[in-house]
């Protein structure tokens, strides 16, 4: 027999510490950001005006899944729109729930929110990487529950397989790469010593949880000498509006045991940096910078070269290096991973039947007559690419 426990409160999410890390190491594609310590600093940073519904799953009284939620609003041409969707913002490239079967968490979880409070007008579930470690489980459990969804393309993120040795994967790589790699390590070792230091604290739990702080601010000194320490926008490590959470992830991440600090020395000075989460040989590439006052010769090629070397030496799995920037990115990946957008209306909300409709329209148009109008388009914030509807 199954039950659902609703959470509302970050501190509440202690209590089932030992369940979240144990049903996290099963995850199909579990990393970080599906961990509590993730959560917990991500809303002390960004909950505002959301609320937290973390939903607990149990079989039997054993906790089998986690679905963690968050109710907001957002707008659309029609008005705003409540929505249930993952506490997340893209900060990664995926996202989902904490379970070894996904799709029966999934369905617990959508069976209580449709016999529970309806203060949602939408489901919106975000970054699902259906044809990778998600595997369909998020499509397969709205059919079963007899939930109509509309998807869309969301996200086009980059891998690395990590899963060979350097020499095999040079091989592979176009001569270009090839060259341009060669070009940067030769310019730099004519400059000086390189020295690559990997900080990779297995944390808490085998008594390596010291944040290194002397390493994480060599990264900072970088980021505000690179073009990062002047930018007014975007989320760098050195930005003013994100900085302390960026430092406060850190240093949870690394008593979780799931940081992976990089560090390039050209003669001695801290050079390059690259910011990292890890967690079941799955690395996620969040932020790099190199200082130009120490060189410009290609020391951003340097530093992934050196990682992805001693990565596939470590036995690493993959190096997932985000979204965006495919052109600078494309001598490096092996693989391209969608991600997508699923969205559920609510029967019992005007709004989520306007938008419905709206959305059937717009669909029948660009069937019938390949209308790209965007005026006839749901016009929910951020929709991205329409792909069908079930």
């Amino acid at each position: 027999m199954s039950d659902v426990i609703e959470l509302n409160e970050t501190e509440a999410l202690n209590e089932f510490q030992s369940d979240w890390s144990r049903l996290l190491a099963l995850t199909p594609g579990g990393t970080f950001f599906r961990s509590r310590e993730w959560l917990q600093v991500y809303w002390k940073h960004f909950a505002a005006d959301q609320k937290l519904r973390v939903l607990v799953v149990r079989e039997n009284g054993e906790v089998t899944g986690i679905v963690p939620l968050c109710w907001k609003k957002i707008k659309s041409k029609f008005g705003t729109c409540r929505i249930l969707t993952f506490p997340f913002d893209d900060w990664g490239s995926f996202y989902g729930p904490v379970s070894a079967d996904q799709e029966s968490t999934l369905r617990s979880a959508f069976q209580y929110l449709q016999n529970s409070r309806r203060d949602w007008d939408l489901i919106d579930l975000r970054c699902v990487e259906t044809d990778g470690f998600d595997g369909g489980a998020t499509e397969r459990a709205f059919q079963a529950e007899n939930m109509e969804f509309e998807k869309f393309l969301w996200e086009q993120a980059m891998y690395v397989d990590l899963g060979q040795s350097w020499e095999e994967y040079m091989a592979a790589r176009p001569r270009k790469a090839r060259q341009t790699y060669a070009r940067a390590e030769r310019n730099l070792q004519a400059q000086g010593e390189i020295e690559h230091l990997r900080y990779r604290p297995r944390g808490e739990a085998f008594g390596e949880s010291d944040p290194r702080w002397d390493l994480y601010e060599m990264c900072e000194q970088i980021a505000a000498k690179s073009w990062q320490g002047s930018s007014t926008t975007g989320t760098t490590i050195t930005h003013a509006n994100v900085s302390q959470f960026f430092r406060d992830t850190y240093e949870n991440a690394v008593r979780a045991g799931a940081f992976d600090l990089n560090l390039i020395f050209l003669s001695g000075q801290p050079a390059a940096f690259s910011y990292n989460f890890v967690q079941n040989g799955l690395i996620n590439g969040l932020r790099m910078g190199y200082n130009p006052e120490v060189s410009d010769q290609g020391l951003g090629r340097l530093l992934v070269g050196r990682i992805l070397h001693d990565s596939m030496d470590r036995g690493d799995l993959l190096l997932d290096v985000g979204t965006g920037a495919p052109e600078a990115k494309k001598y490096w990946y092996t693989s391209v991973e969608n991600s997508y957008r699923y969205v559920y209306y609510s029967p019992a909300s005007s709004i989520g039947n306007v938008l419905r409709l709206s959305h059937q329209v717009a669909s029948w148009f660009r069937d019938r007559f390949g209308s790209s109008d965007t005026s006839l388009q749901l016009d929910l914030q951020n929709q991205k690419v329409p792909v069908n509807r079930r």
